[in-house]
């Protein structure tokens, strides 16, 4: 693995929705719908490229100055769905949650607080003209949330090994129908309540599920490991059924089976260590 920053390569997972067209409202339906016959759409690459890119200038620019016009695009049964980038939204979303991420002189060294406090206002006025505004991909740093594999099953798992070094990137992620992911929030989030205190895995979710619920219900949920393929090592990613635990462990809740659902949750931390350990060596 490449000995670089984190801030240069992010290592961060991806929760993403793709709406039909009929959940937007024209005129951007139409220009969506334009927007996804183009043959020069850009990549998940392109993407992250681009967001690296603003962390070049001095002082870097944290959010873009205009909002992102690009989207990803997938055909599900014949209906054609997107999912906006929204650069600039996430943006402000990732920059309010850097304190968290780093002690107080790396992040004024890498953002100013001039700059910071410059883009926290501009997110001020843009809300409150936009109260109503969320985002259609969420992230997380050198980790998957494991809120977020409630929302899946191990059989909607896709798993492409890569070609090695110059080739194609491997690839894990999930993708299911977004009535399977309520339904299975709902479920879940019955059994954790009835079972476990009130803590960061409920409360987790609940946020989840509440984002799920702004969505059309004909959406596509994605689930995907994105940069997180490079911080795990060799052979782990073949063998990572992160989401079957998760599934495991919670119906062993259901049925009052502590010890299975104590095994599942072991075999999580254990996959992840290895992950946390290079954070910290990051």
């Amino acid at each position: 693995m490449p000995k670089v920053s984190s801030v240069i390569v992010p290592y961060a997972s991806y929760l993403r929705v793709y709406e039909p067209l009929a959940a937007f409202p024209e005129p951007e339906r139409g220009r969506w719908a334009r927007y996804a016959r183009r043959a020069d759409r850009p990549s998940y690459q392109d993407e992250l490229r681009r967001s690296l890119a603003d962390l070049l200038p001095t002082p870097p620019v944290p959010v873009p100055v205009h909002e992102s016009g690009e989207a990803f695009v997938l055909e599900v049964e014949g209906v054609v769905c997107v999912c906006p980038w929204q650069t600039r939204l996430r943006g402000w979303l990732a920059l309010g949650d850097l304190a968290e991420e780093f002690p107080a002189p790396v992040l004024d060294a890498v953002l100013p607080p001039l700059v910071r406090h410059q883009a926290t206002q501009d997110y001020e006025r843009w809300l409150a003209a936009n109260p109503d505004a969320r985002p259609w991909i969420r992230s997380a740093t050198w980790q998957v949330p494991l809120n977020w594999f409630v929302l899946v099953s191990d059989e909607e798992r896709e798993y492409e090994k890569g070609a090695g070094p110059g080739g194609a990137e491997p690839v894990l992620r999930y993708r299911t129908p977004m009535v399977q992911a309520r339904r299975r929030t709902a479920r879940a989030l019955k059994t954790l309540k009835d079972t476990l205190d009130d803590g960061p895995l409920i409360e987790g979710l609940v946020d989840v599920g509440r984002w799920l619920e702004e969505f059309h219900p004909r959406s596509l949920v994605e689930l995907d490991y994105g940069g997180l393929v490079h911080a795990l090592p060799a052979g782990h990613l073949e063998g990572d059924h992160s989401a079957a635990d998760v599934a495991e462990g919670i119906e062993a809740l259901r049925a009052g089976d502590g010890a299975t659902a104590g095994e599942a949750y072991g075999r999580l931390v254990e996959r992840w260590r290895a992950v946390r350990d290079r954070r910290s060596a990051n």
